[in-house]
């Protein structure tokens, strides 16, 4: 699902390089991603790609049954994500999406160390997640959103999805112990602006200072490529 917002002049600037920037909003689940992804794309004209959930067949499947679905939830949305990617690539005009590729190996690997995934499935899933990205652009920032797994499980309970009702407090602590890991090596990557979000702020600064550093950097990689 893709919102095409009308884009704020004093930030975005018609026809600038802002019209091309591509953000990721990652963290775990219930932190907050599509607020902030839905605000991001107001403030910065960008549109907005969110995350598969209404239209996802597997998932009252996959938290009914983990074990049995996970591999095939797993490659649902390594597809379904990967489309989207692509997509924000293809059609020049930058996005931000609501979760990145990247973020679905955690939860596949946190599934299999919770003897919820086989491990050749997992081994298998790896293989094709590297297969895909070598023709995969990266997105020029990631914004991780740091919230307490104790606050993602009241914001969990409060938006009260049904089939989000088995979700434990041990899976959240597993994946933020996950996203940690994943931060150390995706930043070595991908620029990341961690951003503690226990409690939800305006998000105007934070859109200033995005539209400023790559402003600043754009101009810097076309300095580079007129030397």
């Amino acid at each position: 699902m893709t919102q095409h917002p009308r884009p704020l002049d004093h930030l975005s600037g018609k026809g600038g390089p802002l019209d091309r920037l591509f953000i990721g909003v990652a963290g775990i689940i219930g932190a907050g991603k599509t607020t902030l992804a839905t605000a991001l794309g107001q403030h910065l004209g960008l549109d907005v790609h969110y995350e598969p959930v209404a239209d996802n067949e597997y998932l009252d499947d996959f938290y009914r049954d983990t074990k049995r679905y996970s591999f095939a939830m797993q490659i649902y949305l390594l597809n379904r994500r990967f489309q989207q990617h692509q997509e924000i690539i293809w059609r020049g005009r930058g996005g931000v999406q609501d979760r990145t590729i990247y973020e679905d190996a955690i939860f596949a690997k946190t599934l299999r160390d919770m003897d919820l995934m086989e491990p050749r499935d997992y081994e298998t899933y790896v293989a094709l997640f590297r297969n895909l990205s070598n023709f995969m652009c990266r997105p020029h920032f990631i914004i991780y959103l740091d919230v307490s797994p104790e606050r993602s499980m009241e914001r969990i309970r409060q938006r009260n999805r049904p089939c989000e009702a088995g979700i434990t407090l041990e899976y959240l602590q597993r994946l933020y112990a996950g996203y940690e890991e994943f931060l150390k090596e995706i930043s070595l990557l991908i620029p990341v602006l961690r951003v503690q979000w226990n409690e939800f702020w305006d998000v105007e600064p934070l859109a200033e200072a995005i539209s400023r550093e790559y402003r600043r950097s754009s101009f810097l990689r076309e300095i580079a490529q007129l030397a």
